[in-house]
């Protein structure tokens, strides 16, 4: 996509009905440390030198865990492909006290009633099936060719239209 903040974008949506949609990046990295925006006894242990997501232009400061743990229903969503997303800090500080993976990233992206729809319709989009792997074991600066293979294209073969807004 040409827009600046979906340019070669993974980004995982984890909720889409006639209401809109919402996901979060999950293949670009901020410079953040978990240790730089949590405080240090939250994030001490081996994850305070994690690396921070960048998940998208909305609320940037608002934080969104994606996990390969299941979440109660009431803290989040429980997705195929073996991942869970949550924005609760009660699940976060839990998983923070767990060998369990997680990915927090900063912001989101949302889409208006009908917008992600007209925008795969038109091909701004691709769709893949959602996958744990891709997101813990390969790194961020990977995942967009990985995720292009998974429908066996590559970035060369791939044109994708401006969304028109």
């Amino acid at each position: 996509m040409v827009d600046p903040f979906f340019k070669r974008a993974v980004v995982l949506v984890w909720h889409h009905d006639e209401e809109g949609a919402i996901g979060v990046i999950v293949n670009k990295e901020l410079d953040h440390r978990l240790s730089d925006v949590l405080t240090a006894d939250v994030a001490a242990g081996a994850t305070a030198d994690a690396r921070i997501g960048w998940g998208g232009p909305v609320e940037p400061g608002s934080g969104t865990v994606i996990t390969s743990s299941p979440i109660a229903e009431d803290e989040g969503w429980n997705l195929d492909g073996g991942l869970s997303v949550t924005r609760s800090m009660d699940a976060l500080l839990r998983l923070l006290a767990s060998p369990d993976r997680l990915l927090l990233c900063l912001g989101y992206a949302g889409w208006g009633p009908g917008q992600l729809d007209d925008e795969l319709q038109r091909g701004s989009w691709l769709w893949t099936e959602c996958d744990a792997a891709l997101v813990f074991e390969v790194a961020a600066s990977d995942r967009y060719d990985r995720a292009l293979s998974t429908l066996g294209l590559t970035a060369a073969a791939v044109w994708m239209p401006p969304i028109d807004e």
